[in-house]
């Protein structure tokens, strides 16, 4: 029984893996018609940067959900990833264009989110800590500070010189379609710092989702293990928005249908699980549209439908972890 029981799981993300290795081929391969040098630069860095992408929101959203303890909260719900585009126009607007022109890329993008973090770490502890709050409380409160840092990046955007907007890499018109290559070499440095920094509370995840009590009873330190995770997701969020920009139910999509497919709480299974149907979701998803179907139909678009969707339905049926 015990056998079984830890085998279903394993082979669940197999499978996974098997259909995300067979979307990823599909995606190098299926109609090429031109120089496989031309191929690979082109349809690898795009491949690598959705890969980078379905990591990030993946073990970002599944993190989130268990500090926050609720399969409905994901970081982009709450206005993460929208912050991190109003981090992007403050640099702009309080170095000014001119003189962040002469740092290097990379450099901008870890100073970017160095601040990210500490202003992630501030938000969250605003809105988690205190006084217990409704789930619909906390969802209402996201979606409010998403569109305040969506209107104040708007307004700063209006009042950038547009020479000084030019100088922006370009995050809040990236999206599936249009990704942003620019800064694939800092996005994997940075997810793989992210990685690391994970490892030391690898250990504890599991532990965590039991929730508060329990988990001070068991010997770790809540608050400093909870406030550490939650800088790995502001990471994370920055890493999958730099590259594709914003997304709303992307990463409550994958989260949750990890947590269909494996049937299990562990972390050991629904994060492998989360990244691995993030990638099916996203290289499939180009796969099919651009090059099987020939639609127009942009991907972002059935992404967040069928999130939204789900959204609507876990949110009536009440989901909680």
């Amino acid at each position: 029984m015990v056998l079984t029981s830890w085998r279903s799981p394993a082979l669940r993300v197999l499978v996974l893996g098997v259909l995300a290795l067979l979307c990823m081929v599909g995606f190098m391969t299926v109609n090429v018609q031109t120089d496989w040098d031309f191929i690979l630069q082109y349809r690898g860095s795009r491949l690598l940067a959705l890969l980078l992408t379905a990591c990030a929101i993946g073990i970002s959203t599944v993190l989130f959900q268990t500090i926050t303890h609720s399969r409905l909260l994901t970081p982009a719900l709450m206005g993460f990833d929208v912050l991190y585009v109003l981090v992007q126009t403050l640099a702009l607007l309080v170095w000014g264009g001119s003189q962040l022109a002469e740092w290097p890329p990379s450099l901008r993008f870890a100073m970017q989110v160095l601040v990210m973090v500490m202003l992630a770490l501030l938000l969250f502890r605003l809105l988690f800590s205190g006084s217990v709050r409704s789930l619909h409380l906390m969802i209402l409160l996201g979606m409010l500070a998403g569109m305040l840092f969506r209107e104040l990046s708007e307004l700063g955007a209006r009042v950038l010189d547009p020479s000084e907007f030019g100088i922006s890499t370009g995050v809040p018109q990236a999206s599936f379609r249009r990704i942003n290559t620019q800064l694939l070499g800092a996005a994997a440095v940075a997810l793989t710092l992210g990685g690391l920094l994970l490892l030391r509370w690898w250990r504890c995840l599991d532990v965590l989702s039991l929730g508060r009590d329990i988990t001070i009873n068991l010997g770790v330190a809540h608050g400093r293990v909870v406030l550490g995770i939650m800088a790995v997701v502001a990471i994370l969020v920055s890493v999958a928005t730099v590259l594709v920009g914003p997304t709303l139910f992307f990463g409550l999509l994958i989260a949750n249908l990890a947590y269909w497919f494996t049937g299990s709480p562990r972390h050991c299974w629904t994060l492998p699980a989360s990244v691995l149907a993030g990638i099916i979701c996203l290289v499939g998803g180009q796969v099919l549209l651009e090059h099987v179907l020939a639609s127009t139909l942009p991907l972002a678009l059935v992404i967040e439908l069928a999130g939204g969707l789900l959204f609507i339905a876990l949110l009536m049926r009440g989901v909680r972890q």
